[in-house]
Order: C-alpha cells, then structure tokens, then sequence
C-alpha cells in the first residue's frame, strides 16, 4: 500500500515517523509525499498544546471524508494524540490508533486495520535494541537519535508524561551502535533526543551520562558535530557543562526551558528551580563555554499569572539575553494538574499583549546579538537550498546563516563570512567549500 505520514509536534515524533516510514517500507509498503497518491493516511500527532491538537483533529475530519468519498482507504493515528484519547479516536471514525511508545508495531497494526479490525494499540513496543530498525531518514547529512522516551518531572501545565511515559534510557551501547551506522551512511551530524534529554541514563543506574555518551560518540568516524534537545535545569551536570565546553565535536548550544520569571508562578508549574537558580545555571554555562548559545522557552498566561509576574519574565528575559526564545500561550491540556485544579483565568487578550511584548524585546535582543557575527568568518555545514536559491546552514552555535553558492553538496562543510545582521537568520558570502 502507498503510504503518507504526516508529522505534528516535536523533533522525537519526526524520528518516530522515520522508524514507521522504515519499517512500513521493509515490509513493502511505499511511502509517499503526495497525500493525493495515497491509500493510508497516517497522523503523527502532538498535544503539547491546544492549537496542535486542534490541527489534527482538523486533518482528521478532512482525511474521513477523503475516505467516504473512496479516495483513500484507512486513516490511523499515531503519537501523543493516540495515547490521550485512543478511544475517542476511534469513535471520530479512526481505522487504527498506534501509541507513541508502540511504534514497532505500526506494520502489524496497518494488517489487521486493512482486514477489516478497528485497532488500539498502546503496549510498549520500545526495546534495547532500536539501532537495528530499519529507517527512513530526511535529511543526508543529519539524523535525530532518540536516546531516552518519556519524562518524570509532572510539570503541572504538561501532559507529555501521561502521553510518553516514564523516563526509560536506550542502553548507550545501542546508542553508539546506531551513530556508527548512520556515520557509515554519511551522516556527519547528529542530535540525541529527549524530553529530558540530560536525564539520559539516570535510570540505568550503571554510570552511563549524557556527557559520556557524547564524548563516546565523538570518537566514531565520520561524525563532526553532535547537538542535544531538550535539557530541564536542575539534571543538567558539571560533567555536560564541561564536555561542551572540551569536546570540540560537541555544539556549544543548550536549549533550557526557564517557562517564567516568577517564583510564584514556578512553584504552580512544579518547576524545581527558582529564578535565581536558573540565573546562576546560565551564569556557570556562560563562564565554563564562553561560546555558549544558549535559547529557552517561556510559557505565557498561565493559571493566575498578574502583571508583576509576567514583568519578572520580561526582567529575565532582558538578564539573561537569550539567543532564541520560544513564546506560547498557556492552554488547559485535559488530564493535568493545572486543568484539574487551577482556573484558566487570565483573558486571552492579555495573554496575546504579554507575548507580543516579550515577541518585541526578543526581536531586540536577537537583533544585539547577532550583530556580534557582522564581518565574521563561520563554519557551518550544508542544510539545504531555500525557494530563492541560498543555500543555509547553521554554525556550532545554532545560529541560521543564508548565502549564496553555486552547486555545493548537501552537507558540505563551508566557511561563510557574515555580511548582513537581521533579528533571525544572518546572511553571508561564501569563502571557501
């Protein structure tokens, strides 16, 4: 059968796409990009906020009718969506609803499906032996690597571990197995993926660390540079910190959600730090990788958020400088603590006027500094070509560098130096390849 996979949320559901599309594939099934070309439809979806869910549910509706009028022939759901509401999927007229930790089961699941079954399936499925799966990877020169599913922190707005589960680690020689297969392929950069990412091999209990699982995986060649998403404040060690700061494979980014610059408003989130902490832990990453990109998260209007509050996370914002930050407003996701106990009571339009504030102040930070890279030489490596015909990269800091070039190679390393700043992407010309 001609499958199409569509993707919501975050870069661990892209990676679980790409074990479907993998597995689908072995078993002779062609996956298509062409939703027009298919006879499956399968939703990746992502309920980490109301808008995502609202997407597919709206794809959802458009996909049954599809089917009613015999254009395609089974629509299934996968992800987080498939783990809140499997039932209720299925009642919308869903043919098959596959749990984010079921994945390995995807070309079973489509079997019985294509019989004729309505079928939920949620079971456990991840194994310690996720580097023989086979793969359908996007990207030539980059792959994601998931290296620990779910999350035990139960922050009160967030309904990823009721959906993901709790924190299971990938033992790390599993791990390094599948980076030494995608370096063989030609991939030369790599992300470890996590919903707490540095919470990598707690539960293992044998020693095994993010920190040592880079420095291994540095080792192997063909792989020149290694990123990881995303770090919680409090698990990120010493130890990581200076393995960035050492390993000269590692990228000099951290991506750490600070979500608000209220104490107040932490406490309700049941985020285990305070203002002053997160401070010093940006103080420390700064001092040890003087380099350091450091980017964050920042909720809007949660649950009796006042002014004062919202203006402790402007100040912090303006502290801290961070390189990228991304807004969003608060939305009750069913099943947390913060929609059972606590009252969605700030007005929508106030949520909108305190993000676009702190959209404007961001604007202005990224604008300052960017400006540090005017007339810099960078090196970065090939991503791709954009509509107008720049080719753009990122440089060991996660920065966006657009420029022109003729005919290079996907994943090519080049040198750019920067000639023109804006608040986003920088752009450059082309020194050497």
């Amino acid at each position: 059968m001609k499958i199409y996979i569509k993707t919501y949320g975050c870069q661990m559901n892209e990676n679980d796409t790409e074990i479907m599309a993998g597995i689908l594939a072995q078993k002779g099934h062609q996956i298509v990009d062409d939703l027009d070309q298919a006879d499956v439809v399968i939703l990746n979806t992502c309920v980490v906020r109301q808008k995502s869910q609202d997407k597919y549910h709206s794809a959802l509706g458009q996909l049954l009718k599809m089917k009613k009028e015999g254009k395609i022939k089974l629509v299934g759901i996968s992800g987080c969506g498939a783990n809140l509401e499997a039932e209720q999927l299925i009642k919308d007229g869903a043919d098959f609803v596959l749990g984010s930790r079921s994945i390995l089961a995807v070309a079973e699941v489509l079997e019985r499906a294509a019989s004729g079954e309505k079928v939920i399936y949620l079971e456990d499925t991840i194994c310690s032996d996720m580097s023989s799966l086979p793969r359908s990877r996007s990207s030539t020169h980059h792959a994601w690597v998931t290296i620990i599913h779910g999350c035990n922190r139960f922050c009160t707005y967030c309904i990823v571990p009721y959906t993901r589960g709790r924190e299971k680690s990938r033992p790390m020689e599993d791990v390094l197995a599948e980076v030494k297969k995608l370096a063989e392929s030609g991939v030369k950069e790599i992300t470890f993926l996590g919903q707490n990412v540095d919470a990598y091999g707690k539960d293992l209990k044998d020693g095994t660390s993010l920190a040592k699982l880079i420095n291994k995986a540095s080792e192997i060649e063909g792989i020149e540079r290694i990123w990881f998403l995303t770090s919680y404040p409090t698990d990120i060690t010493d130890e990581l910190i200076e393995t960035v700061a050492k390993n000269p494979k590692a990228a000099k980014s951290f991506h750490i959600p600070i979500q608000s610059g209220s104490n107040r408003i932490l406490r309700l989130m049941n985020r285990r730090y305070t203002r002053e902490q997160f401070a010093e832990l940006v103080e420390k990453i700064r001092k040890i990788v003087p380099q350091a990109s450091i980017s964050s998260d920042v909720i809007v209007g949660f649950p009796t958020e006042t002014e004062e509050d919202h203006q402790q996370t402007v100040e912090i914002v303006k502290t801290l400088q961070f390189e990228r930050l991304n807004l969003a407003i608060y939305s009750p996701r069913p099943g947390t603590v913060a929609s059972k106990y606590f009252k969605d009571d700030v007005p929508r339009e106030v949520k909108v006027r305190r993000l676009n504030e702190l959209l404007e102040l961001q604007k202005e930070i990224n604008k300052k500094l960017n400006e540090r890279y005017l007339n810099q030489v960078v090196e970065l490596f090939v991503e791709g070509k954009t509509k107008d015909g720049l080719y753009y990269g990122r440089d060991i800091r996660n920065k966006i560098i657009l420029f022109k070039a003729s005919a290079l190679q996907i994943g090519q390393r080049v040198l750019v130096k920067i000639t023109r700043i804006t608040a986003g992407p920088l752009y450059g010309e082309l020194v050497t390849s």
